[in-house]
C-alpha cells in the first residue's frame, strides 16, 4: 500500500512539475525566440499570454469533461496532445504557427492539472488531504525554481527547440505512468458524475471560487512587480535575484506547511490564518525595504505564510463538492489565473501612480479582504471524512 501511494504521488509531483517548467521556461527562452523568429520580445511574449489564457477558458470545460468520462482517461488523453503540441514547438517555423501550438498546449495543460488534483482529492486519505494535494502542488512551485532555470541554461547549450523535445518525451512517459498508478473510475461513478449541477451547487461554487480570485490577486499584485520594487529601493541585480529565490523557498515550504495545518486544524482556520498573515507581511515588507533591514527573510515569511492558503482552498474544494471534483478544481485554476491577470493589472497601476510602497499597501487591503470574505463563505466543517469516499 505504502509503494502505490508512493507511486501515486512522484506521479503527480512530476506532472505537475512538467507543466509548471513548461509554461515558466518562456520567460528566459524569449530573447532567443525573439532572435530567431526575428521579432521583439514583446511580441514573443504572446506565446506566454495565449497559454495563460487558453488554459484559463479552457479547465473548467475540461474538469467537467473529465468528471464524466474520467479523470485517469482525460489525463491520459491530454498528456498525448500535451507531447504533441511540445513536438511541434520545436517543429514550427513561423510565429503564427507557433501561437497556435501554444493555444492547444494550454488546452491541453488545462485537462491535465484538474485531472491530478482531482485524482490526488479522491485517493487520498480524508485526514491527509491536504498532505497530498501540497506534494503535488509543490512540483508546481520548484518548476518555477529549478525546471525554467535548468531549461535555460539547456537551451544556452543545445538551443531552446531540444527543450520541448525532451518535455514531449517526458510527457509521453508521464501518460504510461499515470496510466499505471492511478485507478480506473467505475462506470456507475461516471454516472453519477455526469448529472448536471443543479443552480444551488453552482452558486455555492461560485461563492467557494471567490477566497482565491481575492487571494491571487494580493499576492501576484506584489510578486508581478517585486524585481521591480527591490530594484527601486536600491538592491542590485544580484541581491534581487536572491530576494527572489527566498520568495520561492518560503513558497516551497509554505504549501507543505499549508498542507499539514490544514489536515489538522481545518480549512478555515487555515485560510484565514494565510489572509491575515499575508497582510500583515506585507506591511512589515514595506517597513523593511524602507529601512533596508531583514528584507529577504521577511519576503520568504511573506511567501510561507501566503502559500498555507493554496492547500487549504484545494482541500475544501475537494470536500464540499465531491462529485464535481475535477470541475469545482478546474474552476479554482482559472480563478488563479484571473486572480493573476487582475492583481497585475492593479499592481502595475499602483506602481505607475505611486510607488512599491503604494502597490504593498494596496494588496495589504486586498489580503485583508479575503479574510473577511473567507470567514463568510468557507464552511465551518470543510471535511468529509465521515463521508463515503468518493
Amino acid at each position: 500500500m505504502k509503494m502505490i501511494t508512493r507511486s501515486r504521488l512522484v506521479a503527480a509531483w512530476l506532472t505537475m512539475f512538467l507543466v509548471g517548467t513548461e509554461l515558466f521556461v518562456f520567460s528566459p527562452l524569449l530573447p532567443l525566440l525573439a532572435a530567431d523568429y526575428h521579432i521583439s520580445t514583446g511580441v514573443a511574449g504572446l506565446v506566454v499570454t495565449i497559454f495563460s489564457l487558453t488554459y484559463m477558458t479552457c479547465a473548467p470545460l475540461l474538469g467537467h469533461v473529465s468528471d464524466r468520462v474520467g479523470r485517469r482517461r482525460i489525463l491520459s488523453c491530454a498528456l498525448l496532445v500535451f507531447a504533441a503540441t511540445n513536438l511541434l514547438t520545436a517543429l514550427v517555423a513561423n510565429l503564427p504557427s507557433l501561437l497556435a501550438v501554444r493555444l492547444c498546449a494550454g488546452a491541453s495543460a488545462a485537462g491535465i492539472s484538474p485531472s491530478i488534483y482531482a485524482l490526488v482529492g479522491q485517493s487520498a486519505p480524508p485526514d491527509r488531504r491536504g498532505t497530498w494535494l501540497a506534494v503535488a502542488a509543490s512540483g508546481l512551485l520548484v518548476s518555477l525554481a529549478l525546471g525554467a532555470s535548468a531549461g535555460a541554461i539547456a537551451a544556452a547549450s543545445f538551443g531552446w527547440p531540444t527543450i520541448f523535445v525532451a518535455l514531449a518525451g517526458l510527457s509521453l512517459a508521464l501518460a504510461w505512468l499515470n496510466r499505471r498508478v492511478w485507478p480506473g473510475e467505475p462506470r456507475v461513478m461516471m454516472r453519477s458524475s455526469a448529472a448536471t449541477p443543479d443552480r444551488r451547487i453552482a452558486a455555492d461554487l461560485a461563492r467557494r471560487l471567490i477566497p482565491m480570485a481575492v487571494w491571487s490577486t494580493g499576492l501576484y499584485g506584489v510578486y508581478t512587480y517585486l524585481g521591480t520594487g527591490l530594484i527601486a529601493a536600491g538592491f542590485s541585480t544580484g541581491h534581487a535575484a536572491w530576494a527572489i529565490l527566498c520568495y520561492g523557498g518560503g513558497a516551497i515550504a509554505g504549501v507543505f506547511i499549508g498542507g499539514h495545518v490544514t489536515d489538522r486544524l481545518g480549512v478555515k482556520f487555515t485560510a484565514g490564518v494565510s489572509f491575515v498573515g499575508l497582510c500583515a507581511c506585507l506591511l512589515i515588507l514595506r517597513v523593511a525595504l524602507d529601512t533596508g533591514t531583514l528584507v529577504e527573510p521577511v519576503i520568504g515569511v511573506s511567501s510561507a505564510v501566503a502559500q498555507l492558503f493554496f492547500p487549504a482552498q484545494q482541500v475544501g474544494l475537494a470536500n464540499d463538492f465531491p462529485r464535481q471534483r475535477c470541475a469545482a478544481l478546474a474552476w479554482n485554476n482559472s480563478a488563479l489565473f484571473f486572480g493573476i491577470s487582475l492583481g497585475s493589472a492593479i499592481g502595475g497601476q499602483a506602481v505607475a501612480l505611486g510607488s512599491f510602497d503604494l502597490n504593498l499597501t494596496i494588496s495589504a487591503g486586498i489580503a485583508l479582504i479575503g479574510w473577511f470574505v473567507t470567514a463568510i463563505v468557507v464552511p465551518d466543517q470543510a471535511t468529509d471524512r465521515d463521508r463515503p469516499r468518493q
